[in-house]
């Protein structure tokens, strides 16, 4: 109750604090405007095109399934990778040679390109949702597991060992020393994972399946729809935005605070 008593009163600074971020996006339009009208409306149309376009996507009740579908495939391969990469790392890291030993299976799997993983699971499950889950957990699992490794490495051994000095209770050690140390790594490799899970989630679609906004893309792509292409990718990154800004980055700066009272008592 106190972590969310923390988080909803921290809210009003916090929008408060966004003005910089604001800021930036207004400089992003006044760029995207200023080339658009450079090279014409074929080129580059305009942020009013392209978002009067998203604006009619939504009117006409469009964008709403193609939405679902995508948040859908992305949530379930990013909630496979988040589960099975924070357990196998959290395994990894309490042993040196399981460490020693994934290190360079990881570093394998995140040196081939999504796009070659995308070819492979085509021809593992064909057309439908298993690729795109496939392909958004292969590319999120090494993010998810690296941070889970890292958060188990690097605890405090000197306080571990005074937890049992001191016979603390295995809640009290798990909930206030290990728990909150482990998260601060694993929080910020989810949020990494969740942008990465959107970006391949909608190229492999675009490859591979017939619904979507990936698959929406392919179409406009094909009708050489510049705006509706803008609108498209205009969705994807106004959801993303909201999900990090709103929800996942107050809880951050609360679990980087866990991270700096860790590094002040070390």
């Amino acid at each position: 109750m106190s972590l969310l008593r923390a988080w909803l009163t921290g809210i009003p600074a916090y929008l408060w604090s966004g003005w910089g971020a604001i800021a930036s996006l207004f400089l992003l339009l006044a760029a995207w405007e200023g080339v658009a009208a450079v090279y014409g409306e074929l080129i580059l149309p305009d942020p009013a095109a392209a978002f009067g376009r998203l604006a009619g996507l939504f009117a006409s009740g469009a964008a709403w399934p193609e939405l679902a579908i995508t948040a859908r495939r992305a949530i379930t391969g990013l909630a496979l990778a988040v589960l099975a990469g924070s357990l196998l790392g959290l395994a990894a890291g309490v042993s040196i040679t399981a460490s020693m030993m994934s290190r360079p299976l990881v570093t394998v799997m995140l040196g081939i390109p999504p796009i070659a993983w995308v070819v492979l699971a085509m021809l593992w499950f064909g057309v439908g949702d298993g690729t795109p889950v496939f392909t958004v957990f292969i590319a999120c699992f090494p993010v998810v597991f690296i941070g889970a490794l890292q958060g188990t490495r690097t605890l405090d051994h000197q306080l571990k060992d005074m937890a049992v000095a001191f016979r603390l209770p295995w809640r009290m050690r798990l909930f206030d020393l290990y728990l909150p140390h482990v998260v601060s790594y694993l929080f910020p490799a989810w949020i990494n994972a969740l942008g990465t899970s959107w970006k391949v989630v909608v190229m492999a679609e675009l490859l591979s399946s017939s619904d979507g906004i990936g698959a929406a893309l392919a179409v406009t792509r094909s009708h050489l729809d510049m705006a509706g292409t803008l609108a498209w990718i205009a969705a994807i990154v106004l959801t993303l935005l909201a999900v990090e800004y709103l929800l996942l980055e107050p809880v951050k700066r609360e679990v980087e605070r866990w991270r700096d009272l860790d590094r002040e008592h070390a």
